[in-house]
């Protein structure tokens, strides 16, 4: 019988947040379980007790109690979460005054700060005074062209302090990418810096927070930050400012945390926009604290003693999630650059420095970690490290075996997966459980997770499409610009009446365990038998020679074919030897309609600014159709070599 590759202690599972709310269940509710399963069943039949004994665990501040946890909850849309309630969501991120470390920010060029508690508390009261005094008020918008540093965190809770609304872009967006976001949300305030760092290049971004600028008429006042400190002139740039100088740090005023309802718009993040110009997405204030403090505190097991990192630009729903780690009172480290400049290891370096507990990544990186030759146990003292978590696409059973022979054998992997739709996840990891090779380890707390079949039936150990079928407090509030709901009701509940259906193929394990085979709409169909591309990739990941992949299937003679796009390792030919290793490969391990019917090297592979291959644009070109917003692609120069390829006419 197979075993897991990580089991938990007895101590560590005793000592775990997971294990103290079991035990305020008991005392408060005479609630006793018998296991992780168990749980998880009770919150979700019982939602309105297990949300209300989250709220108590998470201690969240509130100036008025909630008059209900839950109205309506048999609409799907359409749920109330915590009417009543009045609370302010930087409020609960600053609960610390101490002198504790609250941020540490590293950049790629070797810069390093650190910020104390205290000291981010005064830094958002001088900006928030600063807003305020320009006329900010509840309900306006607040966005970020920013890299990942703490100026970026502190325009957060100043702009969320006031109840405006907070929307971030990444610095590596092009202008277009920029307008199709910010141009539909109508910032009054924008926070942009004057470059960044990346690959050993110095980025200059002023000329395009000009171009928003000229654009976006909007926009009142333009705060530029100092990253890269090039001494440049901001003239150009009607309404800008230094970051610095627009501070009110004379006689600042004491920080107000305006009292809003529970359902105040927070966040405005944005769908990939891929498939046409992106849907924004606003969560609540109320519905991200409570939903992200649950995740980090009972699945993470993150602690004030903690030191928390993730990988991420401000562009990816990671960084929202990331930052609600200060509501843990943890500390946070910040890198904004080239996750392998100046070499493989820079990441790895940075764990060991900042002696981080908790390290974020993406499938992506540790893949590429493993073609690296990196072995960390080896070459670096991660006595510290005790989770890795790991999202954006899902991870290969090759990274679950890497990370715990060569990174370190004793944390907890924990591939979780949810989306920018959530600001969380449906699925994720566990401090108490064991850990698969291949798995997710269990459907979140209080999520009605299930996998149902084309009928809309629940099945176990079968492929099908990932669900929820109860409301869930971090659902979206509404899509800007969506009066009616119906982008929003598209969006999720076209597929099955009153159910979420969140667009990812996978499948649920006898051990209760989540298997992610991709994205519904990049389904392969040969035959008619649907196949995740996922399946396809976990075994293109173990072949040495290849670096990166990306699968579609191809529309010929009337069926569909499996076609394998290939970036090779360097001084590499796709002969027919590798040819025939690649299907014999993927035949062993899958089945034989898995095998592509064709194997093609590229040179690129087309991505979202985020990281993810982007599947249904590559099919798009190949089958001469239109991908209608390249700019939501960090290379879509990439698409032009997936047109009018030779090898896909015969």
């Amino acid at each position: 019988m197979a075993t897991p590759l990580w089991r938990p202690s007895d101590r560590a599972i005793e000592l775990s947040n997971l294990s103290r709310f079991c035990r305020q269940l008991k005392d408060q509710l005479g609630v006793e379980l018998s296991d992780y399963d168990a749980l998880h069943q009770w919150s979700v039949e019982n939602s309105e007790s297990f949300w209300r004994e989250v709220w108590t665990f998470t201690d969240i501040r509130y100036s008025r109690l909630f008059d209900a946890v839950l109205e309506d909850g048999k609409k799907f849309p359409g749920a109330k979460w915590f009417p009543g309630a009045r609370l302010n969501f930087a409020e609960n991120l600053l609960r610390n005054r101490s002198k504790a470390i609250a941020i540490v920010s590293r950049l790629e060029n070797g810069q390093r700060r650190e910020i104390s508690y205290s000291s981010l508390y005064q830094q958002v009261g001088q900006l928030a005074a600063a807003m305020r005094s320009r006329g900010v008020v509840s309900g306006d918008r607040v966005a970020a062209f920013m890299p990942n540093v703490s100026e970026t965190i502190i325009g957060m809770l100043a702009a969320t302090s006031i109840g405006a609304i907070w929307s971030s872009c990444s610095p590596d967006f092009g202008i277009n990418g920029v307008m199709d976001r910010f141009g539909q949300i109508e910032p009054k305030i924008l926070i942009a810096c004057d470059g960044y760092f990346y690959n050993g290049k110095t980025i200059d971004c002023l000329p395009r927070v000009q171009d928003i600028c000229r654009n976006i008429n909007s926009i009142e006042h333009v705060l530029i930050v100092p990253v890269t400190c090039q001494n440049t002139s901001i003239h150009d740039i009607a309404g800008a400012t230094w970051y610095d100088d627009f501070l009110l740090k004379e006689n600042t005023p004491e920080l107000i945390f305006e009292q809003l309802p529970f359902d105040h718009p927070l966040y405005i993040v944005y769908s990939s926009g891929t498939t046409g110009v992106p849907k924004c997405i606003v969560h609540s204030a109320g519905g991200t604290l409570i939903q992200q403090l649950k995740e980090q505190q009972l699945h993470v097991d993150l602690k004030s003693s903690d030191t928390l990192f993730y990988f991420t630009t401000c562009g990816w729903m990671m960084w929202n999630w990331l930052v609600a780690g200060l509501g843990s009172e943890a500390t946070l480290v910040l890198f904004d650059g080239s996750p392998f400049y100046p070499k493989a290891t820079s990441l790895i370096d940075i764990a060991e420095e900042e002696r981080i507990s908790v390290f974020g990544t993406s499938a992506k990186y540790i893949a590429a970690l493993e073609k690296a030759h990196v072995i960390p146990r080896e070459s670096h003292n991660l006595e510290h490290l005790r989770a890795i978590l790991s999202t954006g696409s899902p991870l290969s059973h090759e990274s679950f075996r890497y990370v715990y022979r060569d990174i370190k054998s004793d944390l907890c992997l924990s591939s979780i997966s949810g989306g920018t739709d959530i600001l969380s996840c449906f699925v994720l990891g566990n401090p108490c459980l064991p850990v698969w090779e291949g798995e997710i380890q269990c459907a979140g707390l209080g999520m009605a997770v299930d996998i149902w079949n084309e009928k809309g039936g629940s099945v176990l150990e079968e492929k099908g499409e990932m669900v929820c079928t109860k409301p869930f407090p971090s659902a979206p509030i509404y899509f800007w610009n969506d009066a009616d709901n119906k982008k929003y009701h598209s969006a999720y509940f076209d597929t099955f009446p009153n159910v979420w259906a969140h667009g990812d193929y996978g499948e649920i394990t006898h051990h209760r365990g989540i298997i992610i085979h991709g994205r519904s709409d990049a389904v392969l169909n040969p035959g008619g038998v649907r196949i995740g591309t996922a399946e396809i990739y976990r075994q293109v990941e173990k072949l040495d020679a290849i670096l990166d992949s990306i699968c579609i299937g191809q529309q010929w003679d009337d069926d569909v074919r499996v076609v394998l796009f290939v970036i090779l390792r360097e001084g590499i030919k796709l002969d027919e030897t590798l040819v025939q290793k690649i299907r014999r490969t993927i035949r062993d391990e899958t089945t034989p309609r898995h095998v592509p019917a064709k194997i093609i090297a590229v040179a690129d592979i087309p991505r979202t600014i985020s990281g993810k291959i982007v599947e249904l644009a590559v099919r798009n070109i190949v089958h001469n159709q239109a991908v209608k917003n390249t700019d939501a692609l960090a290379n879509p120069e990439a698409l032009a070599l997936y047109k009018n390829l030779a090898a896909l006419q015969y």
